[in-house]
């Protein structure tokens, strides 16, 4: 008997291999420090693994509620109370409002397959993380991309405003953003709770890097916003508040009613989440100041690499939240953005982004991402060696 394999059409004809992927191949290989991809080569407080080990030793270890274990989704809502609450902002019932998933990447798609029916348009604002368009694309739904305003990423809202049109399903945004850095303002909020009001555009927040934003910006949740919040599916990541990227637990914060359709497709994709991991970061989160010393922590580290870039033929933007910092190489080198990093990683041994990578057209604005959320020895091993340039 022949063996064959069926022919089949794919679902994403314009996906391939992720530029994160091939950039930490190449950073592997050339034996460079990776700054490109964004994680942590630091560990987590000992604490937290000591509390998820209790967790499994104490029995938390079948299956918990679909919605995520109560405990975890109390401490979540008395979060967002606490840091949003005094704002006027929104309040959230932990049963029936917060849903833990597997990371904010499982929030972003099941939120986008609850609402997105096939012939939906979704506006995504460019550069943006590389899963939204796939996400999208699976559900059906038609890409409308907004271009964020070149050399300062803020957000251009008369070409927002004009791209919504009566097939406009949802809009995602994302502050503090990557791959830029910059942190949208409580007026930029405001605006788009204007431009939004009279229509039913729901909206995709993602909030992941929330607690890395640098004084004097102010991460303004949406939750902050009631005319935002009414219509928003707010995503959270425990991996990137607690430097546990690979446990990949995150929240989804919504209204009741999107809740619902949001839990009708969670419960058919993953069902739940690690139960162990649940319980253990509900206990804690009892302790805030984790996450209320997150930017002190990360702004040490960006100043710590800003100051070694300082003399060099980099042109810094600003990095006000996130761990990443953009550069312009337009002083530096000719190439194209993305053969540039491969010469960096290759001949410098320094692994970095091209930011056209986030575009959809490859848009080429002679930009590079760095991350910062690194050891403080790796950094220094990267500045030695950006040295050189």
């Amino acid at each position: 008997m022949i063996e064959r394999t069926p022919a089949l059409q794919t679902k994403l004809p314009a996906v391939g291999t992720t530029i994160f992927t091939v950039m930490s191949g190449l950073a592997a290989s050339s034996g460079a420090v990776n700054l490109g991809q964004g994680f942590p080569d630091f560990d987590c407080d000992p604490r937290l693994v000591d509390a998820v080990t209790d967790a499994m030793a104490h029995g938390h270890n079948q299956y918990p509620p679909m919605p995520g274990v109560p405990a975890l989704r109390e401490a979540v809502a008395a979060k967002i109370k606490a840091l949003h609450g005094p704002h006027r902002g929104r309040t959230y019932d932990a049963a029936s409002e917060i849903t833990v998933t597997a990371g904010a990447t499982q929030a972003i798609i099941t939120a986008i397959l609850a609402v997105v029916h096939p012939g939906d348009e979704v506006i995504v604002l460019e550069p943006c993380y590389d899963s939204y368009v796939p996400n999208i694309e699976l559900a059906g739904g038609a890409v409308v991309r907004v271009p964020l305003i070149p050399g300062t990423f803020r957000p251009d809202f008369d070409r927002i405003a004009a791209a919504i049109t009566p097939r406009t399903r949802a809009i995602l945004i994302n502050s503090p953003h990557n791959p830029s850095a910059t942190v949208w303002s409580r007026d930029d909020m405001l605006k788009l709770q204007e431009i939004l009001a009279p229509t039913d555009v729901l909206l995709i927040s993602d909030e992941v890097y929330e607690h890395m934003v640098y004084a004097p910006a102010e991460h303004h949740s949406v939750a902050r916003f009631p005319g935002l919040a009414a219509r928003a599916f707010i995503i959270s990541s425990f991996g990137k508040t607690y430097h546990v990227t690979g446990w990949k637990v995150g929240t989804v914060a919504a209204p009741a009613a999107l809740t619902v359709e949001f839990r009708k497709v969670h419960q058919y994709t993953v069902f739940t989440v690690n139960t162990a991991v649940q319980y253990g970061l509900a206990a804690y989160m009892a302790d805030p100041r984790p996450y209320l010393e997150l930017p002190a922590f990360y702004s040490a580290k960006r100043d710590l690499f800003r100051e070694g870039l300082k003399d060099s033929k980099f042109r810094l933007l600003p990095s006000d939240g996130s761990y990443f910092q953009c550069v312009d190489i337009s002083a530096v080198s000719d190439l194209h953005e993305t053969e540039f990093c491969q010469w960096l990683t290759t001949e410098i041994g320094v692994a970095a982004i091209p930011l056209s990578a986030f575009y959809g057209n490859g848009f080429d604005q002679r930009v590079v991402r760095f991350c910062f959320a690194k050891k403080d020895e790796t950094l220094r091993l990267a500045l030695e060696r950006l040295a050189k340039l």
